[in-house]
């Protein structure tokens, strides 16, 4: 999935350049160590605090085993209905559990249910265990990706989020993992992160996401705690079809990250409007390509972009487009290929990464010496 490529790229440079006009709503102020507020269609930083602060992920940490979880599915090396051999090391785990029973086998899916719903400690080691052969094998390939989403400020030590000092990440690193996740695997995300509560072995656990009861609009996705860490939550929500994404970490209790979420999330929906400046596919421009079998690539989104402006000032937008020039065969669907300048009542109010909407293979020789020539004299 070519998505995967420009992903960390194109957040990399939202959540840098955010927005700079003045008069923007003033955000709240949250009982909690960190705090983030994304746009998801954008990428945009609605409102952070801290957002660069190292700190313990406690069980937010199962979404990169869960992300790692969907990339073996889509990659055919593991299938929902795979029953997993559960190991004493699984077995014996501590925190939450699912109760998997030692030399026994648990579904793929099952272990998923586990994992997010019930937040077992042992269905992760489960999983674990199958995709790498080991927890500490695992763990290598967390961190992986987790330089490949452009997670700079993460180090995973295991696959569950029990403590240990070397094991850290950021709001704002989290808010990369948990968009690449809803983006990457969207039937997955609405399948599992807003189930209210999964029973296994005779045992109904409900999710800890006591939003998911409090605000319909909230569909995932993921809660942590530890004493170090303090109760943490992810949390994403819908409303008119706009999604906002947010992560909340350090609050006191179960209740304080619900009600300190929930705030976050009223105060983005309310104090902005969302304004759709291209569609999905929408050709933003058509530009020359030099040695390819086209001689012209559409240029825009894979998907709707929709920016988050205060309330009222959506009029008050304007683009501008930079593009690279010459752009040169091959080029892939998702390349990017120029910069959409966005103003917003005359001020500059982020910069946003276009994109090829096409594969633009390389040419023959004939076509290739063809545009050479043209290149040398244009």
């Amino acid at each position: 999935m070519l998505l995967r490529h420009w992903l960390p790229f194109v957040f990399s440079l939202l959540i840098s350049t955010g927005a700079f006009a003045q008069n923007r709503p003033v955000p709240p102020v949250l009982a909690a160590k960190s705090w983030l507020l994304i746009e998801m269609a954008s990428g945009q930083v609605l409102a952070e605090e801290k957002a660069d602060q190292r700190l313990e992920p406690a069980s937010l940490t199962k979404l990169m085993t869960a992300y790692l979880t969907f990339s073996a599915i889509r990659d055919k090396s593991l299938s929902l209905n795979q029953p997993l051999p559960v190991s004493e090391k699984a077995w014996r785990m501590g925190g939450s559990k699912m109760f998997v029973k030692v030399n026994t086998q648990v579904a793929v899916e099952d272990l998923i249910k586990g994992m997010i719903v019930q937040s077992g400690n042992d269905a992760c080691i489960v999983l674990a265990e199958a995709i790498a052969g080991s927890e500490e094998n695992f763990a290598q390939m967390m961190n992986r990706e987790a330089r490949r989403l452009g997670m700079t400020h993460t180090n995973f030590r295991n696959a569950t989020g029990m403590p240990d000092p070397e094991h850290y990440t950021t709001a704002q690193d989290l808010a990369r993992l948990a968009k690449a996740l809803i983006t990457e695997f969207p039937e997955e995300y609405a399948k599992y992160y807003s189930m209210k509560e999964f029973r296994y072995a005779d045992i109904t656990q409900p999710n800890r996401n006591r939003l998911l009861w409090n605000d319909p609009s909230v569909d995932g996705m993921k809660t942590g705690h530890t004493e170090a860490a303090g109760y943490c939550l992810v949390s994403s929500a819908i409303r008119n079809q706009r999604r906002l994404l947010s992560v909340v970490l350090g609050t006191t209790s179960d209740a304080a990250r619900s009600s300190e979420s929930l705030k976050l999330l009223n105060w983005g929906f309310l104090s902005h409007d969302a304004a759709v400046l291209y569609r999905k596919d929408q050709a933003i421009t058509s530009l020359p390509v030099w040695k390819g079998k086209a001689n012209r690539l559409a240029a825009g989104y894979p998907n709707d972009f929709i920016l988050a402006v205060p309330k009222g000032t959506a009029s008050k937008l304007s683009v501008a487009l930079v593009t690279k020039q010459p752009l040169m065969a091959p080029i892939q669907r998702g390349e990017v290929v120029g910069t959409l300048k966005v103003s917003l009542e005359g001020r500059p109010y982020g910069e946003y990464p276009v994109l090829a909407l096409d594969d633009v293979p390389v040419a023959g020789a004939f076509g290739r010496a063809i545009d050479a020539i043209r290149l040398w004299f244009d």
